[in-house]
């Protein structure tokens, strides 16, 4: 499936919006962006790379060769995500998490049904989910949390690096075992997810030679340091 990459879903959802009432749900984004603590739930959600909605008036789509655009009735907003770990536990965090904003954000969708009873709500996205042709992941084997982890480690060996050219051997050891008592929870091994898919394991194939030459020359410039 190339919905998936690695640990990460790209979500694409496309939903029909009467245009008689599109205008409340401009008005409800802007509210959004000017008070964004109403985002807590949605910014504490740390398994989401990266959310947001859009609305596409019906004058404003792409004329790809159907035709006129007058011809089509409804606005429509176009929701994108990308997220760690699987559809169900993504929907469900969303509709725990934020259950109001979600009903506020699809306010004028049509036959939107609320996100709260899950069950009409995961039906709705469903039918209104368009599946993603081409999705490409920088760090296939790294959730969001891997990768902050990875970047308070970093920041912990440049803070050692500074330390050892000026402490003694004592201090250092002494600088070293603090760094690692410090960053010890962020020292764990990042990989595959268990729903890794089989364009995930085409996609590691076709760069594996990329990635064997770039380690080639990271070894050649260290060595000649």
């Amino acid at each position: 499936m190339s919905n998936i990459a690695g640990k990460a879903y790209a979500m694409n959802v496309v939903t029909p919006s009467h245009p008689r009432i599109t205008w409340v749900n401009r008005l409800l984004f802007m509210a959004a962006r000017g008070l964004p603590e109403n985002l807590a739930g949605l910014l504490g959600l740390s398994l989401i790379h990266f959310a947001r909605w859009v609305i596409i008036r019906r004058k404003d789509w792409p004329d790809l060769g159907q035709g006129e655009q007058h011809q089509l009735d409804n606005d429509y907003v176009l929701f994108l995500s990308n997220f760690n770990g699987t559809w169900d536990q993504y929907i469900d965090a969303f509709s725990d998490g934020i259950p109001k904003g979600l009903d506020l954000f699809w306010y004028s969708a049509t036959k939107y049904p609320l996100s709260i009873p899950i069950t009409p709500f995961k039906t709705y996205i469903t039918h209104n989910q368009m599946f993603t042709d081409h999705y490409y992941n920088a760090t296939p084997g790294s959730a969001q949390r891997d990768i902050k982890s990875a970047l308070k480690v970093y920041d912990a060996v440049l803070t050692l690096d500074k330390a050892h050219a000026d402490q003694t051997p004592e201090e250092f050891a002494a600088s070293w075992r603090a760094a690692m008592t410090k960053v010890q929870g962020n020292l764990g091994e990042p990989g595959f997810g268990p729903v890794a898919s089989l364009d995930t394991e085409r996609a590691d194939q076709n760069r594996e030679a990329y990635v064997r030459k770039a380690q080639a020359t990271f070894d050649l410039r260290r060595a000649r340091s």
